[in-house]
């Protein structure tokens, strides 16, 4: 059984910040997410994505930026548990009790929950059966493993398209295949991926893999029924995820839809259980990391005066020291 004074569910760009911050204040720190590194959607999703939105970075890749924040957070060392989920919750006296899905628990003095959208699985593409891990991906976390790849990207959202950018410069070929003739992506990248060798092919789907063991071709066809069959070392299905809270959904906190209901202090309607980030909701909520990242320090100075009443509310600015 850990003991902490802060136990954070979700070690995204606001889980990886209130981390820091609670360390800042001088708490005890223990970060839980289900996935196997820290990052969440940021790492699962688009680590080399160019992030615009983080003030004081006029671009800044996603990796970079979950770099950055661990480093931030080191000096204080948390206690990361990652790839396992947070199962149960309860109270031992005042204090939330967590159970794990490995068997361990966790004490903490209070709880604060960035568990962005949940938990995530992505979309399947039909026609990938029997190929995912053999050429079948629907996350690209390192793009030069990649390089020299004949790539089909299947969708037509941002995630394609994002992805269709950052590997034009590597692969060999990429071609974009989206079953309609309208993509939902933002226009200004889909403008520069068009500018691009990229082979853009509408109104189409991938029907078949081809390969012995490993994809090496797709198979696609129009809305006319006319076929043709394109190499593929890889295929990247972005055809987006389905996001749900998990066991979250049972503790009794109090929900709109799949957010958490907090305050102005981020408090749930749960005791000592704060939210922040994209799964917190509030009248004008706008989801943003910059966002989160206030969030997450109100949390965490909140939290704090849960966990010992006789603690300032505001700690001082960090360039005066701690």
């Amino acid at each position: 059984m850990l003991e902490v004074d802060v136990a954070i569910i979700g070690a995204g760009p606001s889980g990886l910040f209130a981390a820091y911050y609670a360390g800042f204040r001088g708490l005890t720190v223990a970060v839980i997410d289900t996935l196997p590194e820290p990052g969440g959607q940021i790492t699962a999703l688009y680590p080399e994505k160019d992030i615009l939105d983080v003030a004081g970075f006029p671009t800044i890749k996603g990796r970079d930026l979950v770099a950055n924040l661990v480093a931030q957070a080191a000096p204080f060392a948390p206690h990361y548990l990652l790839g396992v989920r947070a199962e149960d919750l309860s109270y031992r006296g005042p204090s939330p009790l967590l159970r794990l899905a490995d068997g361990n628990q966790v004490v903490a003095g209070a709880v604060i929950i960035t568990g962005g959208l949940g938990g995530f699985t992505p979309r399947p593409l039909p026609a990938a059966d029997g190929y995912v891990g053999a050429g079948v991906v629907y996350f690209v976390p390192r793009l030069d493993d990649l390089a020299d790849h004949h790539v089909v990207i299947v969708g037509g959202g941002d995630s394609a398209f994002d992805w269709a950018l950052a590997l034009h410069p590597v692969a060999r070929s990429v071609t974009v295949v989206h079953r309609r003739d309208r993509f939902r992506a933002h226009q200004t990248t889909v403008d520069r991926v068009q500018a691009l060798s990229v082979r853009i092919l509408v109104n189409a789907q991938v029907t078949a893999l081809h390969g012995d063991g490993r994809v090496t071709a797709a198979e696609i066809a129009d809305n006319q029924g006319s076929t043709q069959r394109v190499p593929a070392d890889t295929v990247v299905a972005a055809l987006g995820f389905t996001a749900d809270l998990g066991p979250l959904a049972g503790w009794g906190l109090e929900l709109d839809r799949r957010h958490i209901v907090v305050g102005s202090t981020m408090a749930t309607n749960l005791p000592r259980v704060f939210a922040a980030g994209d799964i917190a909701e509030y009248p004008g909520k706008v989801r943003l990391i910059a966002t989160g990242f206030g969030e997450a320090a109100t949390a965490v100075n909140n939290a704090a005066v849960a966990v010992d009443p006789a603690a300032h509310l505001f700690p001082g600015h960090s360039s005066e020291g701690s």
